[in-house]
């Protein structure tokens, strides 16, 4: 049985949808600031601090270069920090935050970030299937798929 975790703080998913600590990395789905038709998968490996930014299909984000840093990746750091805590994103990340961090500025001024391509369909992949489960009709059978997800007590 796994334990689910309640967010630090509510936080909106119009601009990032999807958020997550797996793989090694902090990563997610970050909706596009200028086509609503288009998503970025954005990551920030743990411990090298390798940062990726592309679209869904694997075209590289224009606003990451170098040592720049896209506003993609500092939004997914920003909801990470809403829906994780710094504590957790921190010590998951295995960056040394001192006295705290605000935000996701904070988060990589205390990192070496640079780039590296990773590939974006697994994250993307995984978001998908979290979308589906919004499709899955309301029943009182049990639902494999959704197994690990916590009953509220007291829903009437």
């Amino acid at each position: 049985m796994l334990r689910v975790v309640p967010p630090a703080r509510a936080r909106k998913l119009a601009k990032v949808p999807f958020v997550e600590l797996a793989d090694g990395r902090l990563q997610g789905v970050v909706s596009s600031g200028s086509d609503v038709e288009r998503v970025y998968v954005s990551s920030v490996s743990a411990g090298s601090h390798t940062v990726n930014c592309s679209t869904n299909n694997n075209r590289p984000c224009g606003g990451l270069r170098g040592s720049l840093l896209c506003k993609h990746l500092h939004a997914l750091a920003d909801e990470a920090l809403l829906q994780y805590g710094a504590a957790q994103v921190a010590r998951y990340l295995r960056v040394d935050v001192g006295d705290g961090v605000g935000s996701g500025a904070d988060l990589f001024a205390r990192m070496d970030a640079r780039h590296e391509p990773t590939p974006a369909a697994v994250v993307f992949s995984r978001f998908l299937r979290h979308l589906a489960y919004l499709e899955v009709p309301a029943t009182t059978v049990s639902v494999p798929e959704l197994h690990w997800f916590p009953a509220t007590a007291g829903v009437r």
